[in-house]
């Protein structure tokens, strides 16, 4: 109650002082009189679990290059970098005009087997009741017995020659693997493509995938299907650890998985995972409520002589609804929380 009426007390004059002034200037200042602010919270020392902060990058789960088998002009190039694509849709076509030759020689093809199947069948058949009539020697029915396995020989290669040529034609024309995002496009109106050659890249950014490094006594720590607090670029996210396995001799690779369904977390970008590493450390602790974002900086505003003084702070991982203060705060100095409905 007494510390109450004291910070009253110390707001009361400055307000008289500012009226008293007139229009001052009126550029925004760092410094805001405390009566902004609902509340503050003194900050504290807390004892917690030791964080192991294991650096890493967080990169999409599907990344897909598509290339072609064939070899030829690339005659049309469907989409552009940055645009959107459904699974299946057209990315780029290019110049088949000799497997349409090709497809007409299959099904010819085709044709003239299939005719001569049927020619075989049909002289097997005639030789079979003669056979059995014995009005033909087993010489005779053997071969054209052969003669009918040559033919469905001859028809099944017709059709598997033209199985193959359609799953080639279908490199003429590059579609997306899965729904995403184009990034690189390689390729323009008039190139020559080569198989192998990389057209188009397409990227689903959806779920990230943070692949980082760990000592062998923390991956101990670590299992499938654990959460673990991390950040992407500063934004602090929840992760699901994927796998851990082994990368050097004393070194574990920790793969976990973000989702990112709304985009707003870049793909490639740096990455930091939060591994309890067992042991207990003394850390400040500031609600997220109360941290200033200004841009790539990080702040809070402490409150002094009755007034809010905006400092800059570095952030580390969250816990809970609280942040942890890295540096730029001393245990026992007070943040200023917002005021309701602020």
């Amino acid at each position: 109650m007494h510390s109450q009426i004291t910070f009253r007390l110390a707001v009361i004059p400055a307000i008289l002082l500012a009226a008293a002034c007139g229009g001052g200037d009126k550029t925004a200042s760092a410094t805001k009189p405390a009566a902004e602010t609902s509340a503050s919270i003194a900050v504290v020392d807390t004892t917690r679990a030791a964080i192991f902060e294991a650096s890493g990058v967080a990169q999409p789960m599907s990344d897909a290059t598509v290339s072609t088998k064939l070899m030829g002009a690339v005659t049309a190039v469907l989409v552009n970098e940055g645009a959107h694509v459904a699974a299946g849709a057209p990315l780029v076509r290019l110049d088949a005009a000799d497997l349409d030759a090709k497809s007409r020689q299959a099904a010819a093809g085709i044709a003239a087997a299939d005719a001569a199947h049927r020619e075989a069948q049909a002289q097997a058949t005639r030789i079979r009741a003669l056979y059995a009539d014995s009005a033909a020697p087993r010489a005779q029915l053997d071969a054209v017995e052969a003669g009918l396995a040559r033919a469905t020989a001859g028809l099944e290669a017709a059709r598997a020659g033209e199985s193959e040529l359609t799953a080639v034609r279908a490199y003429g024309v590059l579609r997306a693997p899965f729904a995403g995002v184009v990034t690189h496009r390689f390729v323009d109106v008039g190139d020559f493509a080569a198989p192998g050659a990389p057209l188009v890249t397409v990227q689903d950014a959806s779920r990230l995938r943070i692949t980082a490094a760990l000592p062998a006594a923390m991956a101990l720590r670590v299992k499938a299907g654990m959460r673990l607090a991390a950040r992407i670029e500063g934004v602090t996210v929840q992760a699901i650890v994927e796998g851990v396995v082994p990368s050097a001799a004393t070194m574990y690779t920790v793969n976990a998985i973000v989702n990112n369904h709304d985009g707003k977390l870049p793909s490639g970008g740096a990455a930091v995972l939060a591994v309890p590493s067992g042991a207990a450390e003394q850390v400040l602790l500031v609600p997220m409520d109360a941290v200033v974002r200004e841009g790539d900086l990080t702040g809070v505003r402490v409150v002094r002589d009755g007034r809010g003084e905006l400092r800059w702070v570095r952030l580390g991982d969250t816990q809970g609804a609280r942040v942890v203060v890295l540096s730029g705060l001393k245990a026992g100095e007070r943040v200023a929380l917002p005021a309701a409905g602020r």
